[in-house]
């Protein structure tokens, strides 16, 4: 697939069936990864992969996570969380680590590993890949990074649903560029 198919065709694929992809198609999906803009080579990543059983495990972070939040929550809720690791056969959760820096500011690290977990996604589509970023509230708790092992200096910024799609891609829409671009004329 030519990189600028990825780019302009990528679109997130939510239903996702077994098989996970293969080492050698998870290889390339890290190594796009690694090729994310990153000023000062900190590399300001990292990911988890979780699968199997793990990902059971890791619903049941996230339903204690809802229930820390609020303990009157509906079922229904705790148990979304519950199967949401579910959906399909590989998680990666992708974690930023953001590190004090003298000339690289938090912000720019934080932006680094967004590119990383994009390279993922790019890499998926190319590769037939079908591949969803999920965050949501639960992304963002403390609970949850405890549980994922996550340092003080770590946050979790996404998981990535990887998968066989259950469906052919959509295709993607036809945005209009001009919308989004304008000429600064100066001052």
């Amino acid at each position: 697939m030519q990189a600028l198919d990825a780019l302009l065709n990528r679109v997130s694929v939510p239903r996702l069936l077994e098989p996970a992809p293969t080492q050698e198609q998870r290889d390339v999906l890290f190594a796009a990864a690694m090729r994310a803009p990153d000023h000062g080579q900190l590399r300001p990543w990292r990911f988890l992969t979780v699968e199997g059983a793990a990902r059971e495990q890791m619903g049941t972070l996230l339903a204690q996570a809802v229930r820390l939040q609020d303990a009157d929550a509906p079922q229904a809720v705790i148990d979304k969380a519950q199967n949401g690791p579910l959906r399909a056969p590989l998680v990666v959760v992708v974690i930023a680590r953001l590190q004090a820096h003298f000339k690289v500011p938090k912000s720019e690290q934080l932006l680094a590993a967004a590119c990383a977990a994009h390279g993922i996604l790019l890499a998926a589509y190319a590769q037939g890949i079908g591949a969803v970023w999920r965050t949501g509230e639960l992304s963002y708790s403390a609970h949850v990074a405890k549980g994922l092992g996550l340092t003080a200096d770590e946050e979790v910024i996404g998981f990535l649903y990887l998968g066989t799609p259950q469906n052919p891609p959509r295709t993607a829409p036809k945005e209009d560029v001009a919308a989004f671009v304008q000429a600064w004329t100066g001052l």
